[in-house]
């Protein structure tokens, strides 16, 4: 329980610092009014406040998110968020209702969106280019 709760604390950390320092991403948020809830079926989670350009998380669960994403259980929760294959895990998730999707799904579409920033970027090796 511990790690998916710091989990998804860290996770609003990253966004906020990768805002400051990404235009993209800052430009991508600048008109958002969003709240959004992860949480497990017992109960703990977070909740995301997208507003003005900024990302604040709190403890808990809102009252009228314009989506959630619940998992079955704390440990299932991590599992998905910290995959390495995070596309594929999410999928997974939904197929096997580990991970089930209340709400908005285009406000979630734009939430995976924002989550893409937090990925590496793809260094493309000059040795993988074809030559016609």
């Amino acid at each position: 329980m511990l790690k998916f709760k710091f989990l998804l604390w860290a996770f609003a950390q990253l966004l906020r610092r990768k805002i400051r320092r990404d235009a993209n991403a800052a430009r991508y948020v600048a008109s958002k009014n969003l709240v959004c809830q992860i949480r497990t079926v017992s109960g703990a989670g977070r909740y995301f406040v997208i507003k003005d350009g900024t990302v604040r998380s709190f403890a808990g669960l809102a009252a009228t998110p314009r989506f959630t994403l619940t998992f079955t259980s704390a440990a299932k929760g991590f599992e998905i968020l910290s995959a390495k294959d995070a596309q594929a895990a999410f999928l997974r998730g939904v197929g096997s209702k580990d991970l089930i999707i209340s709400g908005d799904f285009r406000e979630v579409l734009w939430f995976q969106g924002l989550t893409a920033f937090l990925q590496p970027p793809k260094i493309v090796s000059p040795y993988d280019r074809t030559v016609f």
